[in-house]
């Protein structure tokens, strides 16, 4: 595994992003519960106020176990570990990022900025979190429409942002996206995320992708794969708790 499992999920994520250089997202942007999905669009958003996942990260020949707890359009927490040892953590809100290294004893405590130095992409809270949830990916703002067509039990839904095409399939029989792919004609750099394994949640309405498959694309090389299945999900079951602290004698890194 990763010397540094707890951002191998995150590196996964982000790294969808990287694949496009360049900026999908700014800095920061309005909480999504103020840009509902559009009456057009067909997509049911997973709605909760707090989630928990337990899972595996597997990403190239690099695995970890993954315990994900979310208070949705708030809080992402995430820890990894392997053979039950955590060996990281990270703590995300809509402006701040923190990062535990629990192997070389350092820590990281910052703004977006961080990841986006470190990964070489842009980020924020709304793209992680819709990546996670397998949520529709809205444009960044409402001067961006959409073009929506029906192809048999599929909604296509495409658009062109910062010079990127931007794909998804919505399954109209559960209303929850299948696919999700991002293009960048001119590099031919490209990632198609396909959602699957939906199976439904207590107290909740929409059922839930127990399965991400991601696949990356850059230019001519080799494609990089990245799974993540989720085993035990439950929604408001019980109000989450956030811990993160730490611990005496940790470096921190700038």
């Amino acid at each position: 595994m990763s010397n540094r499992p707890a951002l191998l999920l995150l590196s996964a994520l982000t790294l969808l992003l990287g694949s496009c250089n360049r900026k999908l997202l700014t800095a920061r942007t309005k909480p999504s519960t103020t840009n509902p999905v559009p009456e057009a669009v067909r997509a049911a958003n997973l709605d909760f106020r707090f989630m928990t996942a337990k899972g595996k990260a597997q990403f190239g020949d690099q695995s970890g176990n993954i315990n994900l707890r979310i208070r949705k359009d708030s809080v992402i927490w995430l820890s990894a570990s392997l053979i039950g040892i955590e060996g990281g953590r990270v703590l995300i809100t809509r402006d701040s990022v923190q990062v535990l290294d629990k192997l070389h004893r350092e820590y990281y405590a910052g703004d977006y900025a961080y990841l986006s130095k470190r990964l070489n992409v842009p980020v924020n809270f709304d793209m992680i979190q819709a990546l996670l949830l397998g949520n529709y990916l809205a444009p960044i703002g409402i001067e961006t429409q959409p073009s929506i067509g029906t192809e048999g039990t599929v909604q296509r839904i495409r658009y062109e942002q910062a010079g990127l095409l931007i794909m998804q399939l919505i399954d109209l029989a559960q209303g929850r996206p299948r696919q999700l792919m991002v293009k960048d004609a001119g590099n031919e750099n490209q990632f198609t995320v396909d959602y699957s394994d939906f199976r439904a949640l207590d107290r909740a309405t929409q059922p839930f992708a127990f399965e991400t498959q991601v696949q990356v694309q850059q230019g001519k090389a080799t494609p990089t794969n990245i799974t993540l299945t989720y085993r035990d999900v439950d929604v408001d079951k019980e109000q989450l708790q956030f811990p993160f602290s730490v611990p005496k004698g940790y470096v921190r890194k700038k």
